[in-house]
């Protein structure tokens, strides 16, 4: 037994529905392994408990596994997701996840260019969680930062990158797209920051009350 297979053993099991959108994504999109998967999805829905956040805002659908994770931990149904997802080819395939799941009810879907999409969205997320493409992490940043209310937390995935980041002869534009976001972060001093070797890689950020 390997130690992912012990943790998967050892943790809440994989909803059936959720089952299902991983098997279907790793059969249709090309890059299927970008799909959370049982392990980061339990904990994407354990935090969203454990912050008790209501108002959600994913940066990045892909298939809607890790959307439907988001909403699955919410309190009830007048908590809401939004999520922004770039590429409209799997738009289809996104809606008909979504409307598969009991929490499907709580997801808004959004198709565009986040950082054109944000800007039409309320202020006053408590979690956001982004999941998209890594050249553009540190235009993200910013604008996120700024709709996630004070106390709020972002995460943001795939910060490792495959370990890429310490590679010092690495210089693809995702990976110096991580690396750059990294940085940025890291010399953030109105945020708390932890980076966690989950997976790829994920970078859990408080935005600190504004001081009086």
């Amino acid at each position: 037994m390997t130690e992912e297979e012990y943790i998967l053993s050892h943790i809440d099991a994989e909803p059936p529905l959720l089952a299902r959108i991983d098997h279907d994504t790793h059969v249709r999109m090309i890059y299927w392994h970008m799909c959370s998967g049982h392990l980061q999805g339990r904990l994407l829905k354990m935090l969203v408990r454990m912050t008790g956040a209501r108002k959600v805002l994913e940066i990045g659908t892909f298939s809607a596994y890790a959307t439907l994770c988001l909403a699955e931990g919410m309190a009830d149904d007048d908590c809401h997701v939004d999520t922004i997802e770039l590429n409209d080819e799997t738009e289809d395939f996104i809606r008909d996840n979504l409307a598969a799941s009991p929490y499907g009810c709580r997801v808004s879907l959004h198709i565009g260019d986040a950082r054109d999409v944000i800007a039409t969205l309320p202020a006053d997320y408590d979690l956001i969680y982004i999941d998209a493409n890594k050249r553009q992490y540190v235009d993200y940043y910013e604008p996120a930062l700024a709709h996630l209310r004070a106390g709020g937390f972002l995460v943001a995935d795939n910060t490792l990158w495959a370990d890429k980041v310490i590679d010092p002869d690495c210089h693809d534009a995702q990976t110096e797209g991580i690396r750059a976001f990294n940085d940025l972060v890291a010399a953030d001093t109105r945020v708390e920051k932890v980076i966690l070797p989950l997976r790829d890689g994920l970078t859990l950020i408080h935005k600190l009350p504004v001081s009086v």
